[in-house]
């Protein structure tokens, strides 16, 4: 039983860690699509660089700062926010340079969301929890976690069948409408011909 609740927290882990290079006075952005009502944590850290100094910048679809921080020395860096409803987040990492110089920088990214993003440390120092309760909330939390993921998924598998048969409709009422014009045109053109032949005496 363990084991199966093991390998379901490792497929429905919420921790990703990524590292990319940063060109001199350019920047590069990142996307993160994430639910409703969900806490994201976030560890950066930049490479050495004499005189660089970083930025970044947290938005969602509608262009709402939910995070800032321009123009800082430290080579590492924390911030954290939660989503009020579902969207796509964009993370973006600038890298500024002295005047001169021209070398690009390694950017670490690691983002938490989610179960993930909880420290259990203070909840068990303010809650007086054992070591056991301590893993069997995260473990709730992880059930619960996944049972929301369940039903968004099955909501969105809703939507996207109704989508489909929405358009099939529609795709079926063209093609009928647009064979009712072709058998029409069709029968015009017989009946113009017809008469402009007989209007030539070609036929009787």
């Amino acid at each position: 039983m363990m084991k199966c609740v093991a390998i379901v927290a490792l497929l429905f882990s919420s921790a990703c860690a990524i590292s990319f290079y940063v060109p001199a006075n350019d920047r590069k952005c990142l996307k993160e699509e994430i639910h409703k009502n969900i806490v994201v944590t976030g560890e950066y850290e930049f490479s050495e660089g004499i005189g660089f100094t970083g930025s970044i910048h947290v938005t969602d679809t509608r262009g709402h700062t939910l995070y800032k921080r321009e123009n800082f020395n430290d080579l590492k860096g924390k911030f954290a926010f939660t989503a009020d409803e579902y969207d796509v987040f964009e993370i973006c990492l600038s890298n500024h340079a002295p005047q001169g110089r021209h070398e690009k920088r390694e950017v670490s990214l690691t983002m938490k969301h989610g179960v993930e993003a909880k420290n259990y440390d203070d909840i068990a120092k303010a809650e007086k929890l054992k070591p056991l309760e301590v893993e069997l909330r995260r473990l709730e939390d992880l059930a619960e976690s996944i049972v929301k993921d369940f039903a968004f998924m099955r909501q969105r598998e809703e939507e996207m069948r109704n989508t489909n048969e929405s358009t099939n409709s529609r795709v079926l009422y063209l093609s009928v409408f647009s064979m009712l014009c072709l058998l029409g045109l069709a029968a015009w053109q017989v009946i113009f011909l017809r008469n402009y032949f007989k209007s030539k005496k070609l036929i009787d």
